[in-house]
């Protein structure tokens, strides 16, 4: 397995579709700008702090059974 792999991503259509469903409309270019940002911050600082702590959780709570 390739070190540099992606794991996860999200694309500007994934962005969109995600827009359309949620708001009836497509994202205007500063609105996608916006939306990078609060991804950005949302995964990066918050959601993925969690998300690894109850990965690794599982992994050892796996491991002990």
């Amino acid at each position: 397995m390739k070190n540099d792999s992606i794991i996860f991503q999200i694309t500007i259509d994934d962005l969109q579709d995600e827009a359309i469903k949620r708001i009836g409309r497509k994202l205007t270019t500063e609105e996608i700008d916006i939306a990078k940002k609060g991804i950005n911050y949302g995964i990066a600082d918050i959601a993925l702090d969690i998300t690894y702590n109850t990965i690794f959780t599982e992994m050892i709570n796996e491991d002990s059974n």
